[in-house]
């Protein structure tokens, strides 16, 4: 069996899918009721339980051999210590986990924390450190279906973000097949692209002119600070602003292990194009 943290999430969701497609048993974990019902294969099973509260987990670990790790932003701003998660799981007689990191960690921009503990905790790891998502641009969807505008900063600095399709599928190969222990994939799409460009293949995916506004670095922190912590803001605004060659860099791992080049904003915009109109 295997189980997946953040079940309902933008990789979560379409892991537990792809596994259970794949004929995989799957357990799907989540904080919420949300991921119950229709929301989930009709094989799946799901447990509500808090990565906070490593006894709740107990449960959905039993009986399973790989588990899908997925640490929230407010588990890390809490102080929340993935050591005792890793040790349940490993009670409880889990073998393997795969980490969804960040690009980040390898560029040193965030602690490696979390990386470090899967290292310690006597598992199997492999360990995925994807770029920026392009759902992220999901936060224009009221602005663009209200006035047809979206705003963000640094409107032409382009960056390789990813479809989290894409992470969902690597984490599937890795759960499911032999060869990945041990190893560390960094996930981009198979271009950069600018905010601006964004803006531009989400107006063609809803058929009709969408308004890029630039912000600039004040407006886009303050607007940030409402849902994320100041630090975590400043870190973003460092990377979309002034990256590091290495996050603009196009890795080959995506398309080295699915077999085909990683979904282009375009294709994602393509998709969702429902969530803009």
């Amino acid at each position: 069996m295997l189980v997946v943290t953040g079940a309902t999430g933008n990789v979560g969701g379409p892991l537990v899918r792809a596994l259970d497609a794949a004929g995989e048993r799957v357990t799907a974990v989540s904080r919420g009721t949300s991921a119950t019902g229709a929301d989930l294969p009709a094989g799946v099973r799901h447990v509500r339980a808090d990565l906070a509260d490593p006894l709740s987990l107990r449960s959905a670990f039993d009986g399973a051999e790989a588990l899908f790790l997925l640490v929230t932003g407010e588990f890390l701003a809490s102080g929340g210590d993935l050591s005792r998660v890793l040790d349940t799981a490993r009670d409880q007689g889990v073998r393997r986990v795969v980490l969804l990191s960040s690009q980040g960690v390898g560029t040193r921009r965030h602690p490696p924390r979390q990386e470090e503990a899967v290292k310690r905790s006597g598992l199997e790891w492999t360990l995925l450190r994807p770029a920026g998502f392009h759902s992220n641009t999901l936060a224009w969807a009221g602005t663009v279906r209200a006035a047809r505008t979206a705003g963000a900063p640094f409107g032409d600095v382009a960056l390789p973000t990813v479809d989290p399709l894409d992470i969902a599928e690597v984490a599937a190969l890795a759960l499911r097949e032999p060869g990945h222990a041990g190893m560390t994939y960094e996930l981009t799409g198979p271009a950069p692209v600018s905010p601006r460009q964004q803006v531009a293949a989400i107006a063609d995916a809803v058929g009709g002119p969408v308004r890029f506004v630039e912000q600039s670095r004040e407006e886009a922190r303050a607007q940030m600070l409402r849902f994320m912590p100041g630090p975590v803001v400043d870190t973003t605004l460092d990377i979309l602003g002034t990256p590091v060659a290495e996050e603009q860099r196009v890795s080959p791992d995506v398309e080295r292990l699915l077999g085909r080049p990683g979904h282009a904003f375009t294709h994602w915009a393509g998709r969702n194009a429902a969530a803009f109109k």
